[in-house]
C-alpha cells in the first residue's frame, strides 16, 4: 500500500518520499480515506504510531492547494511539546502547497503568534489555555473551522482540560468535519465524542502492531539501589551500539539533577522538565533531535512530544505509574521498524506496583533480579565493554602544546631578563654597579623621588644622588 493508492495528492506524496516516508502505517491506511470523505472518525491509537499524518493529510488535502486565508483548520494537543511536533509534521505535508501552520502553546511570547494568525494562517495548531486566551481577546476567531481535531484526548482529561475543550467545541460550528484520537477511552471521552460528534466510526490501531512492537523492543528489569543507579545508567551509556536515549524521571527535580550529574561524568546530556522555560525546553529538543545531544532526561509530561525515530534505548530511572506508562515510555525506542531496548530500574519500595505492571503486559518477570553497577549480567545483557566505569575519561593535552610551551615562556624569561638588565644600567650610569629595582611609592611609603639619568650627582657612598619632587613646585637642582 502506498499514500498514493490512498488517494493522496501527488504533491504530498512527493514531499513525503523525498524524506523516506513511502508506506503508511496501519492508522494511517484506515483513517486517510475515511477523512477524505469527511467522515467524524474516533482513532484509538498511542503515540508513535503515524497518526499526526493520519489526520493531518485529510484536513490538509480538504483545504485545498491554495485556501483563503483565515483558519480552517483547529488541531488541539495537549502539551506545548506535542505542539510544537504536530505542527513541524503539518509543515512538512503543506511545503509544497500555499497553506500556512500556526503553532499556539503557553510560554512563548503573544507577538509571534498573533502576527501568524494576522498573517492569514489557515491551520492552528495549539493547547487549550492559549487558545482560549486568543479567542478571549478576539484575537482568534474559531467561527470559519471546517475540520477540528482533538489529539490524546485522554492525556487532556489526566490534565483536566476537558472544561475548555468543550469550550472550544462550542465556539465552531456544528458542521465541522471531526476527528478524536485518543490512546484509551475512558467513559468522559465517550460522553465528550457522542456530544460532539457526528456518527463517528471507530478505528482501533495498535503500535503499530503491538506483537512486531513488543518483538522489537527487548525489555530489561533490574532491581537497583537508588544510590547506585546513576553509576549503572553511565555504564549503559557506554554500551555497544548505543545510540540517541531517553531517561526517564518521575520528578522534575530528579531529572535536573541526573542532567547536572551525567554532564559532570563527561555525557552530553539535556533535559526536558516543568521547571524549564519553554525556549530551553525547545533547545533541548532540538539539540536532542539534531544529535548534538545523545542522551534526554524527561518527566512523563514533557515527553508527550518525542517523536524521534533513531532513539536505540530508553531508561526508567524511576518506575512508570502504570502499563500505560510504561508502554508509552519504552516506545520512544523501536520506531519505524527499529529496534530498541528498554531498561527499567525497581526500587525495593515499588515491588508490588512493578508486579502489577508485569501482569498486565504478561512479561512474567514480577521478581527483577537485584543487579549493581559491577554485576556481570549487567555487561552482558547490555553489550558493555569489560572494565567500563561511570565517568568518562577527558582527553589529556596535545603533546606538541606541552613542546611548544617551555621555549614561548623561556623566551619572554630572557627578554624580561634583558630590560631589567638595561634598565639597571641605566640607573646606575658608568662605572657603577647594578643595583636592585627600588620600591614604588606605593609599596616604601616614603615621598616619589626621581633619579635624573646622566646628571652626574652621587652621594658621599658613590650611589647616584636623587631629585625630590615636590607637590606645587618645579624640581629642586642638586646639591653640591
Amino acid at each position: 500500500m502506498t499514500f498514493a493508492e490512498l488517494g493522496v495528492d501527488q504533491d504530498m506524496v512527493d514531499v513525503l518520499a523525498a524524506k523516506g516516508i513511502t508506506e503508511p502505517f496501519p492508522i494511517q491506511s484506515q483513517t486517510i480515506p475515511l477523512g477524505l470523505t469527511g467522515q467524524d472518525i474516533i482513532g484509538q491509537a498511542k503515540t508513535g504510531t503515524g497518526k499526526t499524518l493520519g489526520f493531518g493529510i485529510p484536513i490538509i488535502q480538504r483545504l485545498g492547494l491554495e485556501p483563503a486565508p483565515g483558519v480552517q483548520v483547529l488541531v488541539v494537543v495537549p502539551t506545548r511539546e506535542l505542539c510544537v511536533q504536530v505542527a513541524e509534521d503539518l509543515e512538512l505535508a503543506t511545503s509544497a502547497r500555499a497553506t500556512k501552520v500556526a503553532a499556539i502553546y503557553g510560554g512563548k511570547a503573544y507577538e509571534g503568534q498573533i502576527a501568524a494568525l494576522k498573517d492569514g494562517a489557515q491551520i492552528v495548531v495549539g493547547t487549550p489555555g492559549r487558545l482560549l486566551d486568543l479567542a478571549g481577546q478576539r484575537l482568534l476567531s474559531l467561527s470559519d473551522v471546517r475540520e477540528m481535531v482533538l489529539d490524546e484526548a485522554d492525556k487532556m482529561l489526566d490534565l483536566g482540560f476537558l472544561p475548555d475543550i468543550e469550550k472550544l467545541f462550542a465556539q465552531t460550528p456544528a458542521t465541522r468535519h471531526t476527528m478524536l484520537f485518543s490512546a484509551t477511552m475512558p467513559g468522559p471521552i465517550i460522553a465528550l465524542a457522542r456530544r460532539f460528534m457526528n456518527r463517528p466510526v471507530h478505528i482501533r490501531a495498535s503500535d503499530p502492531d503491538e506483537g512486531v512492537t513488543q518483538a522489537n523492543i527487548r525489555h530489561l528489569v533490574y532491581r537497583a539501589h537508588s544510590l547506585d543507579k546513576d553509576e549503572v545508567v553511565s555504564r549503559i551509556l557506554q554500551a555497544e551500539g548505543r545510540g540517541k536515549t531517553v531517561i526517564f524521571t518521575r520528578t522534575k527535580r530528579a531529572a535536573a539533577r541526573l542532567q547536572e550529574e551525567l554532564t559532570d561524568r563527561g555525557f552530553d546530556a539535556a533535559a526536558v522538565h516543568g521547571d524549564l522555560g519553554q525556549d530551553q525546553r525547545e533547545r533541548a529538543m532540538n539539540s536532542f533531535r539534531s544529535g548534538k545531544k545523545d542522551v534526554l532526561i524527561a518527566t512523563d509530561v514533557a515527553a508527550r512530544g518525542i517523536d524521534v525515530d533513531d532513539v536505540t534505548h530508553v531508561i526508567n530511572h524511576t518506575i512508570p505509574e502504570d502499563a500505560d506508562a510504561y508502554l508509552h515510555r519504552a516506545g520512544r525506542t523501536g520506531r519505524a521498524g527499529r529496534t530498541g531496548t528498554a531498561v527499567t530500574f525497581v526500587d525495593w519500595d515499588d515491588l508490588h506496583k512493578w508486579a502489577l505492571i508485569d501482569k498486565a503486559l504478561e512479561f512474567g518477570r514480577p521478581e527483577p533480579v537485584e543487579t549493581y553497577s559491577s554485576s556481570p549480567h549487567l555487561y552482558a545483557d547490555l553489550g558493555i565493554p569489560e572494565g567500563t566505569k561511570g565517568r568518562l575519561r577527558r582527553a589529556a593535552p596535545a603533546p606538541h602544546a606541552r613542546e611548544t610551551a617551555a621555549p614561548t615562556e623561556q623566551g619572554e624569561r630572557r627578554s624580561r631578563n634583558r630590560s631589567r638588565t638595561r634598565r639597571t644600567a641605566d640607573d646606575a650610569g658608568a662605572g657603577s654597579e647594578p643595583q636592585a629595582p627600588a620600591e614604588s611609592p606605593e609599596e616604601s611609603g616614603t615621598p616619589h623621588e626621581e633619579h635624573v639619568p646622566g646628571s652626574g650627582a652621587h652621594d658621599g657612598a658613590g650611589r647616584p644622588r636623587r631629585r625630590r619632587r615636590r607637590r606645587g613646585s618645579r624640581p629642586a637642582t642638586p646639591s653640591a
